[in-house]
């Protein structure tokens, strides 16, 4: 379990309804940002604004040390407070349009929820953890102060995350928070072998931004093995014209940094930030079919 998990997540049987009593749940539409940690502040700025071309701008919290954007969404870095820490992931935030409500919907549920937060930006988040301890905030509103990069030209590589994975050992668990109590649903599944599930993706209720399960692997991974369980995906609709404007920023195609089909039928090109952090380019829609499962929910897209 993380060290600055928020809250317990009890067990507790939950209803597959959005609706317990008369305590309905509001909307969940999508990932709003991803925190990480980091050892190396000088190379996260190097791979996000140099490689991958993303504006950035000043952060609205103590401890953080820039925020890059991605579209209206951001991904934030603050210095790890254990460089031998393992897990370099600090939390996930999805965007709902009422977090008042959601907190009342979750109390109504048993789970327990931090206070209410005011950020400098006007928006209101609180943050509860999941039953494997993975802090998860839920934020609404904010003065969404990232237009001025947007039409300053095709620099940047992608303007919507699409997706966020990380470590899950017990999928009943995750899924009875996600899907049974959040209202996720299943986008699509897959494994290494046609047979096997080794992630799983749970799209937002009111969006196409998903969450990866990550599953099937060591109890206790190093430093590389979490960074590449624990990562974000960037989304792009060509390929071959990403790859190229990374390679006008300079980077060339090496080892696993390169340009692969997925199993789902999706072309993906991985990067590695400073603390091997996985940042994944993925293409918003299959070419090929997928391995496994069919799709059963729509496609992201810019």
């Amino acid at each position: 379990m993380k060290r600055f998990a928020v809250v317990a997540f009890g067990l507790f049987a939950v209803c597959a309804h959005p609706q317990t009593g008369t305590v309905a749940r509001p909307r969940i539409t999508g990932i709003d940002h991803v925190a990480f940690y980091t050892t190396d502040p000088e190379g996260v700025r190097s791979l996000y604004s140099g490689t991958l071309g993303l504006g950035s701008v000043t952060p609205v919290e103590s401890g953080e040390f820039v925020r890059f954007l991605v579209g209206t969404q951001w991904v934030g870095y603050s210095s790890a407070p254990d460089p031998k820490a393992i897990d370099r992931m600090d939390h996930v935030a999805f965007a709902t349009d009422d977090v008042t409500a959601l907190r009342k919907y979750l109390a109504a549920n048993d789970v327990k929820a931090s206070e209410i937060k005011r950020h400098d930006d006007q928006s209101l988040s609180f943050f509860v953890s999941d039953p494997e301890g993975h802090r998860i905030e839920f934020v609404s509103g904010g003065l969404h102060l990232r237009d001025a990069w947007l039409d300053a030209g095709p620099s940047w590589v992608s303007k919507h995350m699409i997706h966020v994975g990380f470590l899950v050992r017990n999928r009943d668990a995750e899924d009875h928070f996600y899907r049974d109590l959040l209202g996720f649903r299943l986008y699509w599944h897959g494994g290494m072998k046609p047979d096997d599930t080794d992630w799983v993706a749970m799209q937002v209720p009111n969006g196409t931004d998903w969450l990866e399960y990550m599953l099937n692997h060591p109890e206790h991974p190093d430093l590389r093995l979490t960074g590449v369980l624990n990562h974000i995906s960037l989304g792009v609709a060509d390929m071959k014209k990403a790859q190229a404007i990374l390679e006008a920023h300079g980077w060339k195609p090496h080892d696993s940094e390169k340009a692969q089909m997925g199993k789902d039928g999706k072309w993906q090109l991985n990067l590695f930030d400073p603390d091997l952090t996985r940042i994944e380019l993925m293409e918003f829609r299959p070419v090929e079919k997928p391995c496994c499962a069919e799709f059963t929910g729509p496609h992201p897209s810019e």
